[in-house]
């Protein structure tokens, strides 16, 4: 089945919005991503332990290292909050690896800004208004999609229909990464802030001009990790964003060592 007879299988489902089934449908399958782990105070990754190593969706390389297991593990639902450069960082690398992903109720998603960050558009589709039940529609897209980001608009999900739902995302190998509203039970928490931002004029220009590159703290929390945080560059090269460490933050302390070649902590 083509991606094309595939999207429109999907279509079909979500307009009938169909009882929560467990039918198989074809997917086209991305290679799994196994990424070593880095031990924090060292650069160093340490040999894969096949225990507790999973199949991932690819992230940022840089951010990759701060992650349990180099990425967003399948079958698994995770939740992201704060500046959007994060959000957009992680689909576009889902898509620029193989992989296939739904955007759902995000009516603000950046699409320019996503391929700035490398996303390929063949591989990603939108729903901006997904009606009265988006939690359906994102469950039923899990079937097919590699990642779905869901926007619940405020909501908060009851932790029976959660359970389903992640459930759901085990049995199909997808994720689902929810944003702006509550999920409980989700695997990983990231939350972003812009820390600075350079590129616009000052004096007389004050304002004016192209974002040349920000600093982006991300901290990390979740079942299978102590608490992380590192702080990333994002920068325009060639027409495209790149992501590369941008200092240690001290969790406790607060404080930014001048070391640029961790981005994990205890």
């Amino acid at each position: 089945m083509t991606l094309s007879e595939r999207v429109e299988h999907l279509r079909r489902r979500m307009a009938s919005v169909p009882a929560r089934g467990e039918t198989r449908s074809v997917r086209q399958p991305i290679e799994p991503v196994i990424r070593p782990r880095v031990e924090p105070g060292s650069s160093v990754p340490r040999a894969v332990d096949p225990v507790r190593s999973k199949a991932v969706l690819a992230v940022p390389p840089a951010l990759a290292t701060m992650l349990p297991y180099g990425g967003l593990a399948r079958g698994s639902v995770a939740a992201v909050s704060g500046a959007g450069s994060l959000l957009l960082g992680m689909v576009a690398a889902v898509t620029a690896s193989g992989g296939h992903v739904a955007v759902v109720g995000q009516p603000r998603f950046g699409l320019l800004a996503a391929v700035e960050m490398g996303a390929e558009l063949r591989r990603l589709a939108v729903v901006p208004d997904p009606g009265e039940d988006p939690v359906e529609v994102a469950a039923i897209l899990l079937d097919g999609l590699d990642l779905v980001v869901l926007g619940l608009g405020g909501r908060s999900v009851p932790p029976s229909r959660a359970r389903a739902v992640v459930a759901r995302a085990r049995s199909k190998g997808a994720t689902l990464l929810v944003t702006d509203g509550h999920w409980d039970g989700v695997e990983l928490r990231l939350d972003a802030e812009v820390r600075s931002y350079n590129g616009f004029g000052t004096g007389v220009r004050s304002g004016r001009g192209r974002l040349r590159n920000l600093q982006l703290e991300v901290r990390a929390q979740g079942k299978a990790m102590r608490p992380r945080s590192g702080c990333f560059d994002l920068r325009l090269e060639r027409g495209r964003i790149e992501w590369s460490v941008a200092a240690q933050v001290d969790s406790t302390t607060g404080n930014v060592s001048a070391e640029t070649d961790l981005a994990v902590l205890a």
